[in-house]
This record gives C-alpha cells, structure tokens and sequence, in this order.
C-alpha cells in the first residue's frame, strides 16, 4: 500500500460516530489512524499501522493513546451497538440469535498480559494465545456482530484484585448482561458450553437455549440414565423422520428427556446424515420441549455464522491477533476497535447499490478490506497529481 494520505470514507464516517468518546483532537486523529490501518495495512501491528501513513506518526504516539490515553471503550461498545439499531438489517428482534464461543488468539511473545498456553484443537497443538468469549448477535437477515466479549485468565494470573473465573463463569457473566441490557434472542454454543450450570443460568432468566450435546453425555430417558451415544444406537431407521432444507437431506428424531443436574426438562434432537447411518452426525439440545425439529435446527445453523465467521474475517482481515502490546489494557482496546472495524464493514454488506466508495456490491468482509484499499489508493494518486501539477 502507498503511504496513505487521506481517510477511507468509512473511517469517516466513524469518526462522526464516535470522536466525541475522545479527549481531544490529537486522540481523535489516532483512533481514525488505527482504524484505517486494521482495515488495509499489510501489518496491523502499532508499528505496522504507523508506516503506512505519508505523514507517520510515531509509534510511540500511536501505543501511549492505545495504553495511555484517557478514553472508554465501555462507552464506545455501548454506542456502537445503539448506532447498529438504527438499520434494520442489524436491528436487535425477538427472533435473533445469540452466540456464544470461545477462540483463541496467538501471539508471539510471552510477555503479554494474560497470555499463557492453549491447546488448539483445530491445529492440534499448544500455542502462546489469549482465550477470548464472545457474545455475537446474529439477525435474521444474515448480518451479525460481536455483542461484547471477556478474555479468561488462567488461575495463576489471578490476584485479589482480579480473581479466576473459569470459562462457565465467564459465559455466565456474558449471558447475564446480555439479559440486562434487554437483548433479545435465543441463545446458543456447542458442547463447551452445553453444561448444567449455563443451561440452568440460562433457562432461569426466562431465555431459551440450544446446544451441541456430546454422544458420551449422560441423559435419563424413561427414567433410565444412559449415554446419548447408547440411546441413539437404539433409534432404527423405522423411527427416523427424512426433512430437506435449503436442498439438504436429513433425518432426524427428536424426544423431551432429562439430564442429570439439569433443573428442567430437555428435548433432544439426533441428525443423521442418511436413514441407516451408524451414527449421528449432530446430537442437539434446548429447553424448548415444544419446538419442532425444522426450528430447532434452524436457529441453531445461525451459531456458525454468529462466531466462527466473526473469528476468521477478524484475524484474517482485520489483525484481531497481530497487537503484540504486552499491557493488557491495550490489548482490550485493540480488540474493541477491530470489532468496531468489523460492524462498519458488516453495515454496508449486501447493499441494494454499490457505495460511493466501492466498485461493487459488497458481499464479504475480505471484499470490503480490498474496496477500501482501491479507494486509499485512488486518494493517493490523485493527492500524488496534484503534488505534481
């Protein structure tokens, strides 16, 4: 990218919306800097950031506003998600979804605050990361973004001043002010999270919740306890009911049941891939015991894109895991500005029209990202013209 020498449109835009949450003009002028840089710089590190600009600031500039610098991102999420009202395509609605997930960020250093070591199922190894929750709200017209998030410590990095919440905890902690702030929305997650104490917390707030099950979970069925795994061996093809959606076939067979520590009844749905398939290919769960099958699959299909399209457009786009800042106060705020990065682009989306500054209809973060380059890049030659005339 040739040193930038004007802001995005989008950039602007944001400013409008939030330069009022900083302290004075040069922080204003930082926060449209980073945010330009999470958008298109080859590098989304501070350093990364501030080569990009013609006329660089100092990185040492751009980390103290990120440490330092007197602002709240507490106000700025709880703006972002009242500007996000304002469109009906991202309007909260009664029959919205509410993710819930965990994803690992990995960085390269060890001296970053709250880093430690995780085990990456997907990579199947260890890494140096931090492990984030996020809440993801997912509207029914397809667009969705990031609620607010909590990043977990391990026990050892706790103090008096911070003490360990596990990651039940910390779901539990995401659910409850969600309920506050009066969102609404079924919520769901996989079977991480699908244990006693968040489905209780959930269902004793009134809200419903549907969950992946794991096939060794046990589950009492005709007052017998067994594993999910074992009951579904016992479901013939004979007792198999064949639905098609979107063009996919599927078998199914859904039953209300209880489990163990679990305070309310269950309905449990099994999804094979064929009528005499072995095994189930999904085993759900809700505390809904009169949804039908096509329901419940439908709002739960919504958690994948609710979260795990958040987590690979955010690292691969937006620089969610390229802060190396070891204090842990930065690292908050560069988070809170890649998923205020994310809800910019998620809003011009799928318009009906091409936006001034993009060639086409937007579809895709990655799309958005090399739109706004194309535009920088417009900028820069027709600034260099000019210099030239």
């Amino acid at each position: 990218m040739p040193a930038i020498v004007a802001l995005p449109q989008v950039v602007e835009e944001l400013l409008v919306q939030f330069g009022d949450f900083f302290p004075n003009e040069p922080a204003r002028v930082h926060f449209a800097e980073y945010l330009t840089g999470l958008l298109v710089a080859e590098h989304k590190t501070v350093s990364g950031i501030a080569r990009e600009f013609a006329d660089a600031p100092d990185q040492s500039c751009l980390n103290r506003w990120l440490t330092e610098s007197v602002w709240d991102v507490a106000c700025i999420n709880a703006h972002r998600l009242e500007w996000l009202q304002q469109d009906p395509t991202t309007r909260y609605r009664q029959d919205g979804v509410i993710a819930i997930d965990n994803t690992l960020i990995d960085h390269d250093g060890k001296l970053i605050e709250d880093v430690g070591y995780f085990w990456d199922h997907a990579d199947k190894r260890h890494l140096i990361a931090h492990d984030y929750l996020f809440a993801n709200y997912v509207n029914p017209s397809g667009k969705h973004y990031p609620l607010d998030f909590r990043r977990f410590r391990k026990r050892e990095q706790c103090d008096d001043a911070h003490p360990f919440h596990n990651h039940t905890d910390l779901a539990k902690e995401l659910i409850d002010w969600v309920v506050a702030e009066a969102i609404p929305g079924d919520f769901t997650f996989d079977s991480y999270f699908t244990n006693a104490p968040i489905m209780n917390h959930i269902h004793g707030k009134g809200r419903t919740y549907i969950g992946d099950l794991k096939a060794n979970r046990a589950i009492v069925v005709s007052g017998e306890e067994t594993s999910a795994s074992t009951w579904a061996k016992t479901l013939t093809p004979l007792v198999r009911t064949k639905f098609t959606v979107a063009g996919h076939t599927q078998w199914y067979f859904t039953k209300s049941v209880r489990l163990p520590k679990v305070n309310h009844p269950v309905r449990i749905l099994v999804l094979w891939s064929s009528a005499d398939a072995t095994e189930p290919r999904k085993i759900l769960i809700t505390n809904r015991t009169h949804w039908e099958a096509h329901r419940i699959l439908k709002v739960y299909k919504r958690r994948w894109s609710g979260t795990e399209t958040f987590h690979r457009d955010g690292k691969q786009h937006l620089g969610m895991g390229e802060c190396q800042l070891r204090d842990g106060m930065g690292q908050t705020r560069h988070m809170h500005l890649v998923v205020l990065a994310y809800t910019a682009l998620m809003r011009h989306l799928q318009p009906d029209r091409a936006l001034d500054w993009a060639h086409v209809r937007l579809m895709t973060i990655g799309e958005s990202c090399r739109s706004i380059a194309r535009e920088i890049l417009g900028k820069t030659l027709a600034w260099a013209v000019e210099q030239a005339l």
